[in-house]
């Protein structure tokens, strides 16, 4: 299991990628195994992330059986965290 620090930066590696993916629309979705292969997360820990962050309401997740994000899209509220960080150069 990954340490706190860890689950931190996958989650902080899964909003950014959702962003730069998506570019900004909250309709385009990213496949779940895609998210997987391209950030290079275990599989559990990125079930994880996106557990915690649908429950912190930044994204949306469909899940495939077995606790797999099947499609990953941000929320409304996911952009604006994520277009406040772009502007404050984060």
């Amino acid at each position: 299991m990954a340490t706190l620090r860890e689950r931190q930066v996958y989650r902080e590696r899964v909003l950014t990628a959702l962003y730069e993916a998506s570019e900004g629309n909250r309709l385009l979705g990213v496949p779940g195994r895609k998210l997987r292969n391209d950030l290079r997360i275990p599989e559990d820990d990125l079930a994880a992330a996106c557990t915690y962050l649908a429950g912190e309401d930044l994204i949306t997740v469909d899940w495939e059986p077995g606790n797999t994000p099947a499609m990953v899209s941000l929320t409304h509220q996911g952009i604006r965290r994520m277009e406040a960080e772009e502007e404050e150069g984060g």
